[in-house]
């Protein structure tokens, strides 16, 4: 039966993309006021952003039984027009990036019409939400820097594994050094996260010609790795970060200091993530204070908000943090947290902000409306990134 479902679901997509060939030379009538989202593969085609932030859709599937599109959880109904056309308008959404599928006869698929984004654990679907005067996400007529991807050996995975590397306009030419951010996707992602669907060229780009932040390089790595000697590989703790901090500090940071031209002193080298690359920079970056002078945490689950997440201990968790606060502000330059306002975590972090100021810990903390999605990101590294380094 699943085989069955699964072919029938390849040469429905199959259809669909011949006949979305077809139409591309005909001229579209589209709603009045609409626009077509960055993230579209056809700017001509659906989906189509509404004025009120709606998302209408439309697939071509005449075989099909039933479609529905699955955008942020919430499953739309589509109905099927006389030429085969299944259509259907959505809630109004919040500005960012969503992820989104399709569902036809029950198997969930990409859809065509859109680029594809690896999140979710899969390659997925995706639709853009515009937010006004936001342009600091946006491509704008500013020197522009390069993302590049390289590979290096991991002896933990005993295997090459990919970096996705950004460097600020004017590297090539020059010969000066440039501090260094360590930036860490969340659960379900990987390297191409930060560079793709968090804009981070954009964004960095953007701040360094406002001399709003200083020209710094940002390295994004896939942080789903498995130790072949059997270490353990996952979990919000100071143990379940072990695999993972000994790829960062062994491999991944000893060959971008002999890759690029990177100052090597701690002051100059930041860690930062989302979600579970937030709990990475909490434990590796606050707990490795000889490697990172500087540390943001977007929109963590370890403090609350998340399924067996409970009374977190900051001074179990971070020695010395409540306990000898003088020496640990004066140890970090940059200790920043964010959360989304409608994020489930929101409460906890801002209680534990509390926490932590109450103790005089020298922490940062601002949210940003959204929930636990990249628009919260976007705006967290754009914080972070003009504290840094100065």
């Amino acid at each position: 039966m699943r085989t069955s479902r699964f072919l029938t679901a390849v040469m429905l997509m199959a259809l669909i993309c011949s006949q979305a060939a077809a139409q591309r030379g005909r001229m579209e009538q589209f709603p009045e006021g609409s626009y077509s989202p960055v993230t579209n593969i056809n700017r001509n085609s659906y989906p189509r952003v509404l004025a009120d932030n709606s998302v209408m859709f439309r697939v071509q599937a005449p075989q099909a039984q039933n479609v529905q599109i699955d955008l942020g959880g919430t499953k739309y109904d589509m109905t099927k027009g006389e030429n085969g056309a299944w259509t259907v308008t959505t809630k109004p959404q919040v500005p960012g990036f969503h992820y989104y599928n399709l569902f036809i006869d029950n198997v969930s698929v990409s859809d065509p019409a859109s680029q594809p984004f690896y999140g979710c654990s899969r390659w997925t679907s995706a639709i853009e939400i515009k937010e006004e005067g936001m342009d600091v996400f946006e491509v704008q007529d500013v020197p522009h820097g390069e993302v590049n991807t390289v590979y290096y050996y991991s002896k933990v995975e005993e295997a090459w594994r990919p970096l996705m590397v950004y460097t600020p306009a004017g590297y090539n030419e020059g010969k000066k050094d440039y501090p260094v951010v360590y930036i860490q996707h969340g659960g379900g992602e990987d390297h191409r996260g930060w560079m793709e669907q968090g804009r981070t060229a954009m964004i960095m780009d953007n701040l360094i010609a406002a001399g709003k932040a200083v020209p710094m390089i940002v390295v994004s790595a896939n942080s789903n790795v498995t130790s072949r000697s059997g270490g353990m590989g996952g979990g919000y703790s100071w143990q379940g970060m072990q695999t993972y901090r000994s790829e960062l500090i062994d491999n991944v940071i000893p060959f971008v200091e002999k890759t690029y031209r990177v100052k090597k002193d701690r002051k100059s080298r930041a860690m930062c993530g989302l979600s579970m690359g937030g709990g990475q920079s909490f434990y590796i970056g606050l707990r490795d204070p000889e490697v990172f002078a500087n540390v943001g945490v977007f929109s963590t689950g370890m403090f609350g908000g998340i399924s067996g997440a409970a009374n977190f201990d900051l001074e179990a968790e971070c020695p010395g943090m409540l306990s000898d606060t003088k020496t640990f502000n004066k140890t970090f330059d940059v200790f920043f947290l964010s959360c989304g306002e409608q994020d489930p975590r929101i409460e906890y972090t801002r209680n534990i902000v509390k926490t932590m100021r109450d103790a005089g810990v020298d922490v940062k903390f601002n949210s940003y409306p959204g929930d636990h999605e990249w628009q919260v990101w976007r705006k967290s590294l754009h914080e972070f990134a003009q504290y840094l380094f100065k």
